[in-house]
C-alpha cells in the first residue's frame, strides 16, 4: 500500500490550526489554505447574499478540506463529522465504511437530552447500500437505533463487542489482546477504551480486504502498535511525569479516571483542570474529586472568555469533597508550581483539548531557559 495516498480532516487542532487538514501526515500550508479560501470565496460570498444562515466555519472547512483533498488525487481520506452527523456537512460524502465510535452525554444543546436521541444524530452518517463499524454501547436502546437505521438503509453493521476482545494484558508500555482471529495484538495507546478503537480499526480493515484492497496483517499491526493519539493519556514531560488527556464529557472522563486507575492507583497525584463554559463543569469535579488524596489546581485555561473561571471551579469544588488540597491558580503559574513542588508526582492536565499547545510552548520554553 506504499502508493496509496491518504488524507485527514479532523477537528480540535491542539497546536496550530492546519493541523485539522494533512496529506500523508503533512499538514496543509499557510499558503494553500489562502489559495484554496481563495478559490472558494466567491461561491460563499454568493450564497451568504442570498441566505439567512450563512456559512460556518466548519462548512468552510469541510469545503475546503474536501477541494484539497480531491485536487491532490487522495485514494482514501478519514473525514471526522464536526456534531452529531445527520446535519453534519460532512454528511455530503458517502463513505466506504461510517464509523460511529462510541456515545455519550456531549453537545446535548444540539444533538439532543437523551442517549436516544443523540444516537439518532449520529445515526445520520449511515449511508444507503454502504457499510458500518459500530462499538456497541451499553444502552440497549442506542444499539437499537443504529440496528433500525442499518436495516431501513441496507447498510451491512459490523459490530464491536466487549465479548470479542479476549486474553487482555497490559503493562507500562503496550496493552496486548486477542480480537477475534487476531492474536496477540499490541497497542501502544493507554486504557480499555482504546481496545474498542483498535477493535474498529481492524473491522474497517477486514472491510477494505474484501474489496479488494491489499492491507498486510504486519501493516495492521505495525500501525496499532505504533499510532500516537496526541492529547489522550499522552506522556508529554518525563520529570516530572506530565500526561495530558482532553477528556471533557462524561464517557471520556470516566475512561480517564479508570486509566489513572490502571497505571497509577497508588501514586501521587496532581490534577492541573481547564473546563470550557460550554461543558458540563459540575459532572467533572464531581467525578474528578472522588480522588481524594490528590491535589487538584483549577484554572482559566488559556481565556477567560471561553473557560470557566479557576475561582467559580475552586467554589464549585468545594461543594463535593472536603480535600483541603484545591487551588486556583493560572494555568502558566500552575506549571511552575508542579515543576518546582511536586518533581515526584504524576501531573494530569485534563478537561479540554485547548489548552494543550499553551502547556507545550511553555514546557518546551522552559527547558530552552
Amino acid at each position: 500500500m506504499q502508493d496509496i495516498k491518504y488524507g485527514k480532516f479532523i477537528s480540535p487542532h491542539l497546536i496550530k490550526y492546519n493541523e485539522r487538514i494533512s496529506i500523508q501526515n503533512k499538514n496543509i500550508t499557510n499558503q494553500k489554505m489562502a489559495e484554496m479560501i481563495e478559490k472558494i470565496k466567491p461561491k460563499i460570498d454568493k450564497y451568504n447574499s442570498l441566505n439567512e444562515q450563512k456559512i460556518t466555519l466548519f462548512e468552510l472547512e469541510t469545503t475546503m478540506a474536501i477541494l484539497y483533498f480531491y485536487e491532490n488525487n487522495c485514494d482514501f481520506v478519514v473525514l471526522e463529522t464536526g456534531l452529531g452527523g445527520l446535519y453534519d456537512c460532512t454528511n455530503i460524502v458517502k463513505p466506504i465504511v461510517s464509523i460511529i465510535t462510541s456515545i455519550g452525554y456531549d453537545h446535548m444543546h444540539i444533538l439532543g437530552n437523551t442517549l436516544v436521541e443523540i444516537a439518532e444524530q449520529k445515526a445520520g452518517i449511515i449511508k444507503e447500500n454502504s457499510e458500518t463499524v459500530f462499538a456497541l454501547s451499553e444502552e440497549k436502546a442506542v444499539n437499537e437505533k443504529i440496528k433500525d437505521t442499518c436495516i431501513k438503509r441496507k447498510n451491512k453493521l459490523h459490530i464491536v463487542q466487549k465479548e470479542d476482545i479476549k486474553n487482555y494484558s497490559y503493562n507500562e508500555d503496550f496493552q496486548k489482546f486477542d480480537y477475534k482471529n487476531y492474536k496477540d495484538i499490541e497497542i501502544n495507546l493507554k486504557g480499555e477504551k482504546q481496545l474498542f478503537n483498535s477493535s474498529i480499526a481492524i473491522e474497517c480493515i477486514e472491510i477494505l480486504r474484501k474489496k479488494s484492497y491489499k492491507i498486510s496483517n504486519e501493516a495492521l499491526r505495525k500501525g496499532l502498535k505504533t499510532v500516537v493519539h496526541r492529547g489522550r493519556f499522552e506522556i508529554i514531560n518525563k520529570k516530572p511525569l506530565m500526561i495530558y488527556d482532553g477528556a471533557h464529557n462524561k464517557p471520556a472522563i470516566e475512561n480517564f479516571i479508570k486509566t489513572c486507575g490502571m497505571y497509577y492507583k497508588n501514586k501521587n497525584k496532581v490534577y492541573i483542570i481547564s473546563i470550557l463554559k460550554t461543558k458540563d463543569y459540575e459532572m467533572i469535579l464531581k467525578k474528578l474529586l472522588k480522588d481524594e488524596k490528590s491535589i487538584f489546581i483549577f484554572t482559566d485555561g488559556n481565556n477567560k472568555d471561553r473557560y470557566v473561571s479557576k475561582e467559580e471551579l475552586l467554589k464549585t469544588a468545594k461543594k463535593y469533597t472536603k480535600n483541603k488540597n484545591l487551588y486556583a491558580k493560572e494555568l502558566e503559574d500552575a506549571i511552575d508550581y508542579v515543576k518546582e513542588k511536586h518533581v515526584n508526582d504524576i501531573i494530569f492536565f485534563v478537561g479540554s483539548f485547548y489548552v494543550y499547545g499553551t502547556v507545550i510552548k511553555k514546557l518546551k520554553e522552559d527547558k530552552n531557559d
